[in-house]
């Protein structure tokens, strides 16, 4: 796969270096499978860019192209030998191979059957509205924020996730194609010949930029803004664009340099906010100098939390809100003590690693991004969702299938839209287009059917805090050539000034009980600002009457 030649129009692009420093390989050739060469992102410390490339040739790789905005050299070379020879040089802040970012991952509920049925409708409301119990906790609704504040066209919103189903009934009405871009290319299968993404639907493997085969990426924007149309449900902010920024590859996980370009292009085509609900693999927690790790692991998690701070820095000072999910691990974010999953690339080379709170979640732990934490229907955090005192900014409705009852309920999950095409792929629709799983509804109106999904995670809250920031912008950002703009520092004051204060619960010590185990969280911090809630839960119905 090509990763650096083959650009979309208006992507971030990088510029090639000349040919004298890559004799004997072009730039746009394909990275050598099977012969130890693999590509790297080389980021070189402030003004370092020319000693960068004499290491990179010295180490015996070989410099491909540079992306000046963020401060990196695409390099090939000679594995991990390549990646330690740089390890001492003092123009190299980190280094990084072009491996996969996952996503905080949403789990699919199970419990009462749904239907395609209205009966939970509402008065005035959108058909499936009843079923919104996390549109009702945070103000959005016929009568709260949708009659006052629905959000403005001009305001855009990014989606870094794995693709938006543009054709959905449901979210076409909002969806802006000419401005989404697909960063990816699909790999059918993983460097060790397992099935990643499956056969390419498309020529070169390579989805258009109205598509997801994952589900999860459609979900999170129909959360944002599914339009009032009388169909299915409407998001928090149903009147303002939609914009897919695809990172995520059609498995769910994310690879870096699609990552970067993303969020580059964000900053560089007025997009207002960006929601990236993953966090960067293949290490949950980066640390720059665990003793346990080798000299190339320690440098390529040194790369990932500098590469992604690049980044957001840049897409932060060029207007783009930063908000992010904090988690699915029930892990308290200040007072990690081991890490059992990562590395998880490669498959199967993960391991025991003990870690402590200078090892970073990236982004959710990244300067400049508004870190959301999950709540279940009770308003109580959700059992799966990460924490922290100095992690957690804002909390929102993320579902909790335990939360209110001895046996999980789908109901108690969060409902949006999903591709028709994925749901028959996993079987979850028959081919009469009658849904075969609780998780699944369909809504049909005047001829037009549309299909939603059940799903809980920190990946569901982020977008709800999105949807509001899209609300703020909407009615305080000020005229731009695309369109309105606001500066994140104004969002961020606003979104904490509106978000409903809540405190720890009592006692402290909060347990919860799933399937027969007790799981024990410690909520530390004030009403005004906790490690359970942040500086409380979004709040639409407030960011839609509050002044400046």
């Amino acid at each position: 796969m090509n990763r650096w030649s083959k650009r979309l129009a208006g992507a971030a692009t990088a510029t090639v270096i000349t040919a004298a420093l890559t004799t004997g390989t072009p730039a746009g050739g394909a990275a050598a499978e099977g012969t130890g060469l693999r590509d790297y992102l080389v980021f070189y410390t402030h003004g370092a860019q020319a000693r960068a490339v004499d290491a990179i040739r010295a180490g015996g790789g070989v410099p491909l192209s540079t992306e000046p905005k963020l401060g990196y050299v695409i390099a090939r070379g000679p594995g991990i030998r390549f990646a330690e020879a740089l390890a001492d040089n003092e123009a190299v802040a980190g280094i990084s191979s072009d491996r996969r970012v996952g996503y905080a991952t949403s789990t699919p509920a199970t419990g009462v059957n749904a239907s395609d049925i209205r009966t939970l409708s509402l008065p005035g409301a959108e058909p499936l509205a009843g079923r919104q119990w996390d549109m009702k906790m945070i103000g959005a609704t016929a009568a709260g924020s949708y009659a006052t504040a629905p959000g403005d066209k001009k305001v855009l919103v990014g989606v870094i996730d794995t693709g938006i189903d543009g054709k959905h009934p449901d979210i076409a009405p909002n969806f802006n194609r000419a401005l989404s871009r697909n960063f990816v290319t699909d790999k059918p299968k993983d460097p060790n010949g397992k099935e990643f993404d499956g056969p390419c639907e498309f020529k070169g493997c390579k989805d258009p930029a109205d598509w997801d085969d994952d589900g999860h990426g459609t979900h999170v924007a129909s959360t944002i803004a599914s339009p009032i149309n009388g169909l299915g449900i409407a998001g928090v902010a149903p009147r303002v664009s939609l914009v897919n920024l695809r990172a995520g590859q059609d498995a769910g996980v994310f690879f870096l340099k699609p990552s970067l370009d993303a969020l580059t292009y964000a900053a560089d085509n007025g997009i207002d906010v960006v929601n990236m609900s993953y966090y960067v693999d293949p290490w949950l927690f980066n640390c720059k100098a665990n003793p346990r790790d080798s000299t190339a692991e320690q440098l390529e998690q040194r790369g990932i939390i500098t590469g992604m701070q690049r980044a957001l820095d840049y897409a932060r000072e060029h207007g783009v809100t930063l908000i992010s999910a904090i988690g699915n691990e029930g892990t308290d974010l200040g007072k990690p003590r081991a890490d059992l999953t990562s590395p998880d690339y490669p498959l199967d080379s993960q391991r025991l690693r003990k870690i402590d709170n200078s090892c970073l979640n990236v982004p959710a732990e990244s300067k400049g991004v508004i870190s959301i934490s999950a709540l279940g229907p009770s308003g109580r955090k959700a059992s799966y969702s990460d924490y922290g005192i100095e992690q957690t900014d804002l909390s929102a409705p993320g579902g909790d299938g335990n939360d209110g009852g001895a046996d999980p309920d789908v109901t108690r999950t969060v409902l949006a839209a999903a591709p028709e095409h994925m749901l028959r792929a996993k079987g979850l629709i028959g081919a009469n287009g009658e849904p075969r799983s609780s998780s699944v509804v369909r809504d049909c109106h005047e001829g037009t059917c549309a299909y939603y999904q059940y799903l809980a995670g920190s990946s569901m809250a982020a977008p709800h805090a999105t949807g509001v920031a899209a609300i703020l912008i909407s009615r305080f950002g000020k005229p731009a050539k695309d369109g309105l703009t606001m500066p994140p520092a104004d969002v961020q004051r606003l979104l904490y000034a509106t978000a409903t204060r809540k405190p720890c619960p009592t006692p402290r010590r909060y347990a919860y009980h799933t399937s027969g185990d007790e799981t024990v969280h410690t909520c530390e911090g004030s009403t005004s600002r906790n490690g359970f809630y942040g500086h409380g839960i979004v709040n639409a119905a407030k960011a839609a009457t509050t002044s400046r």
